[in-house]
């Protein structure tokens, strides 16, 4: 059997999968909520123990993990886990064994959705045979390239979302000005184009007095999301101050997502995955990503043509593992 996982700040997915005439067939899943657990072998007992597996019956392992993996070892972005190739490789007696990054594994399970499993943002898109990237905003940002050799595709993993943010307009200018006072060192694209980005810029635009809280947003639990609740009161209650949160969420988003397509040049197209997209699909839709999208000067036309795809599946990047692990 392989055992797959992805594991992510919040959550942890763990999954068996079996050969069945050369197609890999789902056997078990089971979520974990990550911080829960002092390390991932701590983890992986509690998942055996679930569905008395035995050791002797994994054969490969492939995890796509947040964070990066150097020399076949990840220390994890948002968890105090460190997961080593070699160790795994001595404990379950299997020398197949592999760590991707979490948009590397993501990345190429993209090829292996349905169509339905996607939604297109540009109507004027070509499909062409080329090297694709992925963006994706959860926990934090993550970004991923799948370079076409001209007759295979190859994840490759990336940081991107730790980059500059880089502001667009002069409101955003006053954004940049407002987040060095809270990260004076490094302002990454990834503080705003993530979960908790999306309360990040709401907290900026209510001390900039641009619209007055609304009562719910004033009297929101501690131990409410807050990020959850913008999107909510944007999409339910057109609660101005949300909504224009959004706006500029989406905006940034799609700006970071036109740099990506142009450090890779992939004129296969921008595979937007992680689990918010699916949840704010409506500003998604409003014209404003794909317009912020090609607004790249001179290569503006050449943006204009490359397919911007939503993936609705959220086991992407568990699908990516089973796979990889299957070639291995």
């Amino acid at each position: 059997m392989i055992l797959a996982g992805d594991i992510g700040g919040t959550k942890t997915n763990l999954a068996l999968y079996t050969m069945i005439k050369d197609e890999l067939k789902l056997v078990k899943i089971h979520q974990f909520i990550s911080q829960n657990y002092h390390d991932f072998a701590d983890l992986i007992e509690e998942f055996f123990t679930l569905f008395s597996v035995q050791e002797s019956d994994i054969e490969a392992i492939c995890l796509g993990i947040a964070g990066p993996i150097i020399n076949g070892v990840c220390h994890t972005t948002n968890l105090p886990w460190i997961i080593d190739t070699k160790e795994l490789q001595k404990k379950y007696k299997t020398n197949r064994v592999k760590l991707l990054n979490d948009l590397e594994a993501s990345a190429y399970g993209m090829l292996f959705l349905q169509e339905d499993e996607f939604v297109e943002l540009n109507p004027n898109a070509q499909n062409i045979e080329a090297t694709r990237a992925v963006i994706a905003a959860g926990t934090g940002l993550g970004e991923a390239i799948l370079f076409y050799d001209g007759k295979d595709y190859h994840p490759m993993s990336s940081e991107g979302g730790h980059c500059d943010f880089a502001p667009l307009n002069p409101l955003q200018d006053k954004l940049l000005v407002w987040l060095r006072k809270r990260h004076s060192k490094h302002v990454s694209v990834e503080r705003l184009v993530s979960g908790i980005g999306i309360f990040t810029i709401y907290e900026f635009l209510k001390e900039q007095n641009f619209a007055k809280e609304s009562l719910y947003m004033q009297n929101l639990n501690e131990d409410t999301d807050k990020n959850a609740m913008v999107t909510h009161c944007a999409l339910e209650n057109k609660d101005p101050l949300c909504t224009e949160t959004m706006r500029i969420f989406v905006e940034i988003y799609a700006a970071e997502a036109g740099n990506l397509a142009l450090k890779s040049l992939s004129l296969g197209g921008v595979y937007i995955g992680g689990g918010i997209a699916p949840k704010i699909l409506p500003f998604l839709q409003d014209g404003t990503f794909l317009n912020t999208f090609i607004q790249k000067g001179r290569f503006k036309n050449t943006l204009k043509n490359m397919q911007v795809k939503i993936s609705l599946n959220q086991n992407t990047a568990l699908l990516g593992v089973a796979y990889f692990g299957k070639k291995m």
